[in-house]
């Protein structure tokens, strides 16, 4: 995006008109998708859609053992299963069930559709990057800088943020997957995840669901800590696959697949076991806390 579009983009913005034209023309959304749900202060939470990262010919980061897809997706399916036997009533969709790749306006959508109460995105992180560097000859080449002992849980809501180094680059990694899609820049009127300015649509998106969202996020990274992960915390970021879900939204990093200790814990079964555990309980305590409210 040039410096003349990014301008215009900001004057936009900033105009009277310009949140309901950005929130209908902007994400490639429909207006319906992106329209807070009407709830009823006592509607029962009932469902809950998960969203294995990446998927297909996008695998996510790598580890020296696996890639981001497999261990997300073995996770999902196994929480999709503690959700339904752990919390009657409840039920689990997953946006993919197998090694497929599903837009992300597509993964939010399906919550959307579904009505759900709750939308939880999964994956690993990496600390792992690459770096243009110059070698003697004067001609440049990438190098992948790798950072085996950075470790810890995360777990981000959407929302505008000032995209400083490092959180620009798990924005940038994290939505990097929307160049691979067929037609992206139709699906998503022009937003590059490349470009910095383009994140400022997303503090205009979310700030219907962002106390909700910041307050379950607030609940897993308390699970995670009281098995004894590090805790990184809850933090916003500008992320597409949860700027269209209408609902309470966070993507949760369940640990650094660049890191063989962590990425051995995940593809474990008690490490699996244990991050499922952590989730249906963050879920069960967010679950308890709206039937709380709704019965006041």
């Amino acid at each position: 995006m040039n410096s003349r579009k990014s301008t215009k983009l900001v004057l936009a913005i900033i105009g009277i008109a310009a949140p309901l034209f950005l929130i209908g023309n902007y994400t490639g959304y429909s207006k319906s998708d992106l329209e807070p749900q009407q709830v009823a202060n006592n509607k029962t939470f009932k469902l809950v859609v998960i969203d294995p990262g990446h998927g297909g010919k996008l695998p996510g980061a790598y580890g020296k053992n696996s890639a981001e897809k497999d261990i997300v997706l073995q996770v999902s399916l196994k929480l999709k299963e503690a959700i339904e036997k752990e919390l009657p009533g409840v039920k689990a969709i997953l946006t993919r069930e197998s090694d497929i790749d599903v837009p992300f306006h597509e993964r939010s959508n399906i919550a959307n559709r579904n009505h759900a109460d709750l939308f939880i995105s999964i994956h690993c992180n990496s600390a792992n990057s690459d770096q243009r560097v110059k070698g003697k000859n004067g001609r440049y080449s990438t190098r992948t800088i790798y950072r085996p002992g950075v470790s810890g849980t995360e777990t981000f809501v959407c929302g505008y943020n000032r995209l400083q180094r490092g959180e620009s680059d798990v924005a940038m990694r994290e939505n990097a997957d929307i160049l691979m899609e067929e037609n992206y820049q139709e699906n998503y009127n022009g937003f590059d995840p490349n470009d910095p300015s383009s994140y400022i649509i997303f503090s205009l998106l979310k700030r219907t669901y962002r106390e909700k969202s910041i307050k379950f996020a607030s609940y897993v990274q308390n699970e995670y800590v009281g098995k004894g992960r590090l805790d990184r915390g809850v933090q916003e970021l500008s992320l597409a696959v949860l700027a269209g879900a209408s609902m309470p939204a966070v993507l949760t990093e369940i640990g650094f697949i660049s890191n063989p200790d962590e990425e051995s814990y995940m593809l474990s079964e008690v490490g699996q076991a244990e991050i499922v555990k952590n989730l249906v309980d963050a879920i069960r305590r967010y679950k308890q806390g709206n039937e709380a409210i709704a019965q006041q």
